[in-house]
């Protein structure tokens, strides 16, 4: 009880080093896996690869489920075509280059080899959702990557249970017919059972609010399981349907948003201590080498061949293949996948968990750091404060058919200076209370906002993303929002989004924001 107790209160204060640091949390969970693990602190043996399998697979799940909630439709579905095909056809070019490299440079047997490439081509959920959520990207960027993320785990499960087979490897067509029918049954379960899970939801009222959270996991688990005993891909499956769920406008959803939250935590922190268990420190030393080699191989030649190919026909600038390129990060996934060879006990399995093993470890500390640093040299991170992204959270007023939006403006919102009257809110919303310097008032249509203040904005159901998009919009315009064409929000919202040219027209006129705006009366502005 003593050493749970003490594991989680690191694994807690590893949150919060991760989360500082930009270094993906699997390292500090790996880390503390070791230390309990032989050669460690604890000495605890632990050999069981079959059980390591199992757990590492539900918490797969767990972490897939957490990865779709927060998924948003409308960054991701431009990025749908890429991101399928990098997760297919680029896995099948990463594998063939990593195993090549893996069989002719470090002399392994081919078998083998093709499992190191298998293994290692899928990128990792929980790596790429932590590190991009706290990178300033495009969104066609970091749609890719996630949605990346949460496919090519499918098509690489199934590469790699044939691999490890006993008898021959089957032909590569007869692959492909099985990973594509997989896929689309995974698909067609997921996206069934998230529509279904997301109805039963809106129309059926459970008799206590703490429910909705649990029931949203076990629909996306009910996915998994549903995809898996109909031969389909079970991952691709919980995926989906969590990402159905997350876009659908259900019952108490900050409770749900945040259960599901703290639960992939847990996966992680649970799957991560118990691979680094597994493994065995003094044998790695011996894997070390050939673990760089094949890594370096996977990411200098590998991963951008696989990225420049699969996505060729999109056209998309050279900077962000580079960028997509370095960001293929790896996991816990590829350590989990690679456990099958030894369940299935082909020979020199032990060897392929320890190069994997190693080839995360050190191309994960590389790359993780070094992700935010390439962005900038490429000039596509993005300034967080300059775009704006208000922290925006939703609760519903179920009653009133409404919903409370807690927005915090950052540092160098353009929302600053702006008076609320020019907020220009659709009717329906209205700003209730400011929170400036822990105080809060009831504002004025005059006031004033500023830097750090924290507003509550009230707005009926039918208004609340029109509302949400006017105040993103006027976070990255200023009150101008909409004269100057700033974003689409104002199109919704009924402001002049598409009058660029009275903007101009006003400019040269001498005119001031609030001259062409409207006028005050009594304190109020009126609107045209």
């Amino acid at each position: 009880m003593l050493v749970c107790s003490v594991v989680l209160l690191v694994a807690v204060a590893a949150v919060r080093i991760s989360s500082r640091s930009g270094l993906p949390s699997l390292l500090l969970y790996l880390g503390i896996g070791i230390a309990m693990g032989q050669d460690g602190i604890f000495d605890v043996k632990f050999d069981n690869a079959e059980l390591t399998q199992v757990i590492g697979y539900a918490a797969l799940v767990v972490i897939l489920a957490e990865g779709g909630l927060g998924t948003k439709w409308k960054e991701v579905k431009p990025a749908l075509p890429a991101a399928a095909v990098l997760s297919t056809v680029g896995v099948g070019i990463s594998v063939g280059v990593t195993a090549s490299a893996a069989h002719y440079l470090v002399g392994l047997d081919w078998r083998q080899a093709l499992i190191i490439g298998a293994v290692v081509s899928s990128t990792d959920a929980a790596a790429v959702f932590s590190v991009l959520r706290r990178v300033p990207l495009p969104a066609r960027i970091t749609g890719v990557l996630e949605a990346e993320s949460g496919f090519n785990d499918a098509p690489v499960v199934i590469l790699v249970v044939a691999f490890s087979t006993a008898g021959p490897v089957e032909h590569w067509y007869v692959l492909v017919g099985e990973i594509a029918l997989e896929l689309a049954i995974g698909a067609a379960i997921g996206l069934a059972v998230g529509w279904l899970g997301s109805f039963g939801l809106r129309h059926v009222a459970l008799p206590a609010s703490g429910l909705y959270p649990i029931a949203v996991m076990a629909i996306a688990v009910t996915a998994y399981a549903a995809g898996a005993m109909a031969h389909g891909s079970g991952f691709l499956a919980v995926y989906l349907a969590a990402m159905v769920l997350g876009n659908s406008k259900l019952p108490h959803w900050p409770a749900t948003r945040g259960f599901a939250d703290g639960l992939g935590w847990l996966a992680q922190i649970g799957m991560f201590v118990l691979l680094g268990l597994l493994v065995t420190p003094h044998d790695l030393i011996d894997d070390f080498w050939p673990a760089v080699v094949v890594g370096l191989v996977l990411t200098a030649v590998a991963r951008p061949l696989s990225v420049f190919i699969s996505l060729a026909p999109f056209r998309l600038p050279r900077r962000e293949k580079a960028l997509m390129s370095w960001a293929g990060l790896r996991g816990a996934v590829p350590i989990i996948l690679a456990t099958i060879p030894m369940v299935s006990g082909i020979e020199g399995s032990t060897r392929v968990f320890n190069i994997v093993f190693v080839l995360v470890i050190v191309y994960t500390l590389i790359q993780g750091p070094t992700l935010p640093w390439l962005a900038k040299a490429l000039k596509i991170a993005e300034d967080p404060s300059e775009t704006a992204d208000l922290g925006i959270e939703s609760a519903p007023l179920e009653r009133l058919r409404g919903h409370l939006l807690s927005v915090a403006v950052p540092g160098k919102s353009k929302m600053h200076g702006v008076e609320v009257a020019e907020l220009r809110l659709p009717a329906g919303a209205a700003v209730t209370l400011v929170v400036r310097d822990e105080k809060s008032f009831v504002p004025a249509p005059s006031t004033v906002l500023r830097r750090g203040d924290e507003l509550l904005v009230v707005a009926t159901d039918p208004v609340r993303d029109a509302t949400e998009a006017r105040l993103r919009a006027v976070g990255e315009g200023g009150k101008l929002a909409g004269w100057l064409g700033t974003g689409g929000a104002d199109r919704r919202t009924g402001g002049p989004g598409d009058l660029p040219h009275i903007a101009r027209l006003a400019k040269r006129l001498g005119m001031s924001g609030d001259d062409r705006r409207g006028e005050r009366a009594g304190g109020r502005r009126t609107h045209r």
